[in-house]
């Protein structure tokens, strides 16, 4: 099986609260002079309460066009991700010239090169390490990559693998929108990055974290339009459907059970639930349609308070987390759980 040797999290220094975040929305998403109640009400209820930015909060007024976005995006993916991925390997006690294969993952900005092959020379990875840049998945590409990362080593068992989320999504809000989804996610999503050491069932050595044991995804049909962007001449337009709970409910309790039973187990059986932190709304219809004990997703809301919902890099900054604060006995199951634009799912069976 799939060893996590070592996951880390990494944020551009630029934290602010909540309410900062909310007065910088009402200035650049709304006409001057608006009724901000609405706006004010969706910041309230989507129970964040900091953020990193990307950038000082004092440059978002004068960011103008996806050209100027989209560079800011390069510069600080660049630099987190190389701190993401270096504090890693260091944890993991892999060297960067021992990497295999580097996954990277992000929807909040493009780049050629890919921001992999930018940091492969900062880091001191090997010329011939593999390299494979991912676009589109958003918030489900933490949970995917890792999926990913562990088909590569099923076929590889003596090599090691690093995927790296950096997710800036402030750098997307769009200005002068003031529609409910640009609302919602200027007061939901925040900005980071996060990095798995992965290495394959016959390299030696220890490591933090758990071993993956199964993956599983599920595209569900006709749910193209609950979640992903409109490209514009400005950028990246978010796509957000009210009916994201309700796809949850309708669908994710089946997967569950169906792919826990294939190994033996029930919701009971599960020691730790390593769940993106979707929103509020999302991670009710989780809890209630997996039926899950009281406190069972605390460490997902604390990641939601702490840092907003970081699309991909959530799930991982989570996962994180439960290596660091909660790790369960060894030997017991936990289940990592992703959802993002298709509208899918994907999970990941974990053993301690």
């Amino acid at each position: 099986m799939t060893r996590i040797a070592a996951v880390r999290a990494s944020f551009p220094p630029n934290r602010y609260p909540q309410s900062e975040l909310t007065d910088m929305a009402a200035r650049i998403c709304l006409p001057e002079g608006a009724d901000r109640r609405v706006l004010d009400r969706l910041h309230h209820s989507a129970r964040v309460e900091f953020r990193n930015l990307a950038l000082p909060i004092e440059r978002y007024d004068k960011l103008d066009g996806f050209g100027a976005a989209n560079e800011a995006f390069v510069d600080t993916a660049v630099e987190l991700g190389t701190e993401a991925v270096g504090a890693a390997l260091r944890a993991a006690g892999v060297a960067p010239d021992e990497v295999d294969l580097i996954m990277f993952t992000s929807v909040t900005g493009v780049a050629a090169p890919s921001v992999d092959a930018r940091i492969a020379g900062r880091l001191g990875l090997r010329p011939d390490v593999k390299r494979v840049p991912v676009f589109g998945l958003g918030c489900v590409a933490g949970a995917a990559g890792l999926a990913r990362l562990h088909d590569y080593l099923r076929g590889w068992p003596d090599h090691v693998a690093v995927l790296l989320s950096v997710e800036l999504c402030s750098l997307t809000v769009q200005r002068g929108d003031a529609s409910p989804a640009n609302l919602v996610a200027s007061a939901l999503f925040g900005d980071g990055a996060a990095a798995v050491v992965a290495c394959g069932g016959e390299r030696p050595g220890g490591g933090e974290g758990p071993r993956v044991v199964a993956t599983r995804g599920h595209l569900y049909p006709g749910s193209e339009h609950v979640m992903g962007w409109q490209v514009r001449d400005t950028g990246f337009g978010v796509l957000l459907d009210a009916s994201v709970p309700d796809v949850v409910r309708r669908y994710l309790a089946d997967d569950v059970h169906d792919f826990l039973a294939d190994h033996g187990l029930t919701t009971r059986d599960v020691a730790a639930w390593v769940c993106h932190p979707g929103g509020p709304k999302v991670l009710e219809a989780v809890a209630e349609t997996l039926d899950l004990p009281a406190g069972a997703l605390d460490l997902t809301w604390r990641s939601l308070a702490a840092h907003g919902n970081l699309s991909s890099s959530s799930v991982l900054n989570v996962l994180a987390d439960t290596i660091a604060l909660r790790p369960p006995d060894p030997g017991s199951p936990a289940l990592l759980i992703a959802m993002g634009p298709g509208f899918c799912s994907e999970l990941v069976l974990l053993r301690w």
